[in-house]
């Protein structure tokens, strides 16, 4: 299993922790992944990290869909690829929630699943430079004739010859979308997967690769996990929480939330809706203490070396390509000797 390593996006102040990276490709670490929400961008930070490494694949997990047009999605990522040295970029992409889409893009949520569809076809047109773009979707067309068209909008083609095989990986979790994910894309970044809920997904994968008559050895699964080496198991579960809490209870609406539905899915729906409940009555510390410690532990590497190597072996057998952990540079070392020991390297 490839080892990759999460930034996520910024808090206060944007603080690249270069060295882990660095360190990270020197033990062998496949990719390095940014996110953003409404603060710092994910493709930026990848350009500064793509001066100061020379291997590592540098993924957007996730690319928020409303943020951009499809256009211009593509050319930031070829021209980060032709910045990085080319084929170390990884396009992820995810819709993200309406509450972010209406209230900070200005963008309808619209149809997620054509629009998803829409904007992969389009990126995939403007990379390829086989003709002028045009496109007729559900939800995003080229070039765009909706009211307020003067009628005269051209195709065109990209002037910078591009990478055409810059692989899009797409950030979902409901049945339709993984489905559609294995169909149009090259990668899939599963929401809130953990090795116990595998099961639920290797139909629909296997029917959107079918469909797409695409070749399984060919389709990257990067799923993601936090990874906290000590010998207080507890302490460390419950530093997890409020995170946790924060996405279940208050990262989308009431009646909309996926991180809502997916701890749903993972069996725990009484305590999601109680976290929601808490979380929306402003009532946080206690939204937080209602997270379940087997939920956190089930969706992290938590505890001493042995317990961790014993955890992993989960996720190894649970059919994913690459796992990208969340963790400081302890955790960074630890898994890399985790998988090693498990993965001998020539």
């Amino acid at each position: 299993m490839k080892l990759g390593l999460m930034l996520g996006y910024s808090g206060a102040e944007l603080r690249i922790p270069l060295e882990d990276v660095k360190l990270a490709e020197q033990l062998g670490y496949d990719s390095v992944w940014t996110a953003e929400a409404y603060g710092s961008d994910a493709i930026t930070p990848l350009a500064y990290i793509a001066a100061h490494t020379d291997r590592i694949r540098l993924g957007t997990a996730v690319l928020q869909l409303a943020g951009r047009t499809p256009a211009n999605a593509a050319m930031a990522m070829a021209t980060l690829d032709q910045l990085a040295g080319g084929n170390r970029v990884i396009c992820g992409i995810g819709v993200s929630g309406p509450q972010i889409v209406e209230g900070w893009y200005g963008q309808p949520w619209g149809k997620p699943y054509y629009r998803i569809k829409d904007y992969v076809t389009i990126m995939k047109k403007i990379w390829a430079r086989e003709e002028p773009v045009t496109h007729d979707g559900r939800e995003i067309s080229l070039p765009f004739t909706g009211d307020g068209s003067l009628g005269i909008g051209k195709p065109l083609k990209s002037i910078l010859h591009m990478n055409p095989n810059i692989p899009i990986f797409l950030g979902t979790g409901m049945e339709s979308t993984v489905r559609m994910t294995a169909e149009i894309a090259d990668g899939w970044l599963p929401l809130g997967f953990v090795p116990e809920t595998a099961g639920i997904y290797s139909d629909w994968i296997d029917q959107g690769l079918k469909k797409g008559n695409k070749n399984p050895e060919q389709f990257e699964k990067q799923a993601g996990t936090q990874v906290k080496v000590t010998d207080d198991v507890k302490g460390a579960l419950d530093k997890l929480k409020p995170g946790i809490a924060l996405y279940v209870g208050g990262m989308g609406h009431k009646s909309i939330n996926f991180h809502k539905e997916m701890m749903v899915r993972r069996g725990f729906g009484e305590a999601a809706d109680r976290i929601q409940e808490l979380y929306l009555a402003k009532r946080k510390e206690e939204a937080i203490a209602a997270v379940p410690d087997e939920f956190v532990d089930s969706g992290a590497l938590v505890g001493p070396v042995d317990r961790i190597a014993k955890r992993f072996k989960a996720w190894e057998e649970s059919g994913l390509t690459g796992l990208t952990i969340s963790g400081d540079t302890n955790a960074i070392r630890t898994m890399a000797e985790i998988a090693r020991l498990n993965f001998p390297r020539n």
